[in-house]
């Protein structure tokens, strides 16, 4: 047992290392994929509007997929398409090429994000204690990776084909050879025809609700700072256009750091205590940068926001799967919430940026960052949401018996 898990926390590690690695390329070479197909300015938003919806589609188709297939199944076919559809956004040559390359990227995106936390989720109460952020750190890891490489790209004005096939060539490979080892936890005998019974259906909503607001909370925050960070510095705090640039990757790093270390503050203190800690500092970092008189103070808030926004997703996700675990016990309910919980993060992100920007053109970009303070605040009200997650072996949960684990994705 302990060599399956170890296995599966490995590969699944990797899967979230490659989406992140995926993603950062496509995001921050924005302007480089409308230069290429000669996007305007009118019809960009349009093109990035339309993945975070489709990853909603997705997200939801995969929650009825699940339920006949096992969810690393999902995830070790859905991982290759996001890959060859960010390929062919830089090959295309035509828009309408462009338009079915991300359509096709948003639809796996939204299958593959929901498909690696229900795993994450599974491998975290198999395993008896937080991991689930680590998960998330490997994303982090391959987003600062991504991001670098799109740098190099375009400091070198390479072609985005260029750019992106050798790490599509070394990616797709690696990531199907280790999706051998994905654990279904907690799914013994099920696979391929032999459905769950509709696991989850018995999760309502209304259960939901907090996370599924903590989630949109958290990710309004992280869209205010990837996308109007540099802005902000720039045109608001007075900063040079190199030292713009700063702001992203200094809460990049900051993210990754404070994931890296989030499973042991977790087992040491507790989820709730996490989660609010995360959000009080988060809150603080918002306060910070509205109110700094200059770039670097500016730099500090967008560290704490780093610092605390990076908690509250992994942990919603693995608070979702615990609550459906314990309001139905049926095979593929904790499958069920994730996904639904997954839609949260896409409604977050296309509310956040052009919520921000609305309040900064008609009040000031000052006040415009205090909304999403408040709204990261209210997470301190739904805290107690995160009760009763695992946080070591003892404490009121279960040592995690092998039965309990499941096969590897190939059978092991």
């Amino acid at each position: 047992m302990t060599d399956v898990l170890r296995r599966g926390r490995a590969s699944l590690a990797f899967g979230f290392f490659a989406q992140g690695v995926a993603f950062a390329l496509l995001v921050t070479r924005i302007p480089a994929i409308q230069d290429r197909y000669g996007v305007s300015d009118a019809l960009l938003p349009v093109f990035l509007a339309a993945v975070p919806i489709l990853a909603g589609v997705g997200s939801v188709v995969s929650e009825r997929l699940v339920r006949r297939v096992r969810p690393s199944r999902l995830l070790r076919w859905s991982q290759p398409v996001v890959l060859l559809a960010l390929l062919g956004v830089g090959a295309g040559d035509r828009v309408a090429v462009l338009a079915v390359a991300l359509a096709v990227f948003g639809l796996a995106v939204g299958a593959l994000d929901a498909s690696m936390n229900m795993l994450g989720v599974s491998l975290q109460r198999a395993y008896g204690r937080s991991i689930m952020l680590g998960f998330h750190a490997a994303y982090s890891l391959g987003g600062i990776l991504g991001a670098s490489l799109a740098w190099a790209g375009a400091h070198w004005d390479l072609a985005l084909w260029v750019s992106y096939l050798p790490v599509v060539v070394l990616l797709l490979p690696a990531a199907l050879v280790g999706s051998r080892w994905y654990v279904d936890g907690g799914r013994e005998g099920a696979g391929a025809g032999e459905g769950t019974g509709g696991g989850g259906a018995g999760v309502g909503f209304k259960v939901l609700l907090p996370l599924c607001l903590v989630m949109t909370f958290a990710y309004i925050g992280d869209s205010t700072v990837s996308n109007w960070s540099a802005k902000y510095l720039q045109d608001v705090l007075g900063s040079s256009e190199q030292l713009a640039t700063v702001p992203y990757n200094v809460y990049m790093v900051t993210t990754l750091v404070g994931r890296a270390l989030g499973d042991f503050g977790v087992r040491r203190f507790g989820a709730v205590a996490v989660v609010r800690g995360g959000a009080v500092v988060a809150a603080g970092g918002f306060a910070v940068v509205a109110s700094a008189p200059g770039a670097w103070v500016g730099m500090l808030g967008f560290t704490l926001l780093g610092l605390g926004l990076c908690v509250l997703v992994p942990q919603t996700f693995a608070a979702a799967g615990r609550l459906a675990a314990e309001k139905d016990g049926r095979p593929g309910a904790s499958d069920a919430a994730v996904a639904r919980l997954n839609v949260f993060n896409y409604v977050g992100f296309l509310i956040g940026s052009p919520l921000v920007g609305a309040l900064g053109d008609a009040w000031s970009y000052r006040g415009a960052m205090l909304v999403p303070m408040v709204l990261v605040l209210v997470t301190v009200v739904y805290a107690r949401s995160f009760e009763g997650q695992p946080d070591r072996y003892g404490g009121g949960h279960e040592r995690p018996r092998t039965a309990d684990v499941g096969r590897g994705s190939n059978g092991l």
